[in-house]
């Protein structure tokens, strides 16, 4: 997976666990926090032996998953 996809991934799997937290919907909180374990495994390895540019992919894609996680928890549970 690239550096972009996964970052966006983890934070916003952390944006949407956050929000399912603060609502308290357990399911959620404990599916979410397993996703952002998982996939915190490979961006560990990647970003600590990566490149500057490598560090700027999974930032931008971290930026753009936390966005993404609040709009789809929203969506999620009906509220606007």
């Amino acid at each position: 997976m690239s550096l972009f996809f996964t970052g966006f991934l983890q934070v916003l799997f952390v944006c949407a666990n956050t929000y399912m937290i603060s609502k308290q919907k357990y399911m959620w909180v404990v599916v979410f926090g397993f996703l952002i374990s998982f996939i915190w495994s490979w961006n560990v390895r990647k970003i600590a032996f990566g490149s500057i540019l490598d560090r700027i992919r999974y930032s931008a894609g971290a930026a753009t998953g936390g966005a993404l996680g609040l709009y789809i928890s929203v969506l999620i549970l009906g509220e606007k």
